[in-house]
């Protein structure tokens, strides 16, 4: 089976350190981790991942923002995102869900859910026919 890959985006180098290091000790994902928002589209057509995970609150520009970019383009429009925050905000999720994300994480993450909101994008993007394998 070949490995999903995931686009990792948070400012916080130990954060990114410590989820791709989870996530890649599954076996089932190549991890690419990101600290600045501005290269998400660079990556996402070099790296063409199967989901992002992606900080909601970031310099330069925020997780709502790159989501709007995202759904600009034919890629990052098939492209599953999940939200991570550590605030709880309902308007803040709100226009998440609006602009199409499949799940908005509250920090800490918990890694079962996690996984299980990874598998779940993964799952849909299936459905729906955007899997680009």
């Amino acid at each position: 089976m070949d490995k999903k890959k995931i686009l990792l985006v948070d400012d916080d180098e130990d954060i990114v350190q410590f989820l791709k290091r989870l996530l890649e000790r599954s076996g089932s994902y190549d991890v690419l981790g990101v600290t600045d928002s501005r290269d998400v589209m660079t990556h996402l057509h070099a790296f063409q991942p199967d989901v992002i995970i992606l900080d909601l609150l970031m310099p330069h520009m925020g997780g709502l923002e790159v989501c709007e970019e995202l759904n600009d383009d034919p890629i990052g429009q098939g492209t599953p995102v999940i939200i991570t925050s550590a605030l709880w905000k309902d308007t803040d999720k709100f226009k998440a869900f609006k602009l199409g994300i499949t799940c908005y994480l509250v920090k800490p993450i918990d890694k079962d859910m996690l996984m299980a909101a990874i598998e779940n994008a993964l799952r849909l993007k299936e459905q729906t026919g955007h899997d680009s394998a």
